[in-house]
């Protein structure tokens, strides 16, 4: 198994845990650090839109909590099982623009496994705002 089939069964297994009562839209992430562990996210939603928090950055900030060094995450999965392909928020490619390795990879997998598809963070956001 490829470390890119890895994680995306790793993001699979994070978007059983969603909490998503209102849009019932399940998303998982796995983010790969420097050291090979892999950490979950998944998207939380709250009644009040604003304070839901992605997938992405849920497996971001933990990473960041359980002590893995801001810049140093390789790779990024994430997987909606209600699409066919799902790509990042712009809010979250901010975020990872930021958090992760510059020549870090987002895989994005949906219902449809033919439509997976590999980004660079320069894909995902070309001309972003980088104070680094």
């Amino acid at each position: 198994m490829t470390i890119e089939e890895r994680l995306m069964e790793q993001a699979k297994r994070a978007a059983q845990s969603t909490y998503s009562p209102y849009s019932h839209f399940p998303v998982g992430a796995a983010l790969l650090t420097a050291d090979g562990e892999v950490v979950q996210g998944c998207n939380v939603e709250n009644i009040s839109y604003g304070l839901t928090n992605c997938a992405e950055r849920s497996a971001l900030f933990s990473a960041i909590s359980q002590g893995h060094a801001p810049g140093s995450f390789r790779a990024l999965a994430v997987y909606a099982p209600n699409v066919s392909l799902i790509s990042p928020c712009g809010a979250c490619r901010q975020v990872m623009l930021e958090l992760m390795a510059k020549d870090a990879v987002v895989i994005c997998q949906g219902s449809d496994p033919a439509a997976t598809r590999t980004w660079t963070l320069e894909q995902l956001l070309p001309g972003a705002f980088d104070a680094f």
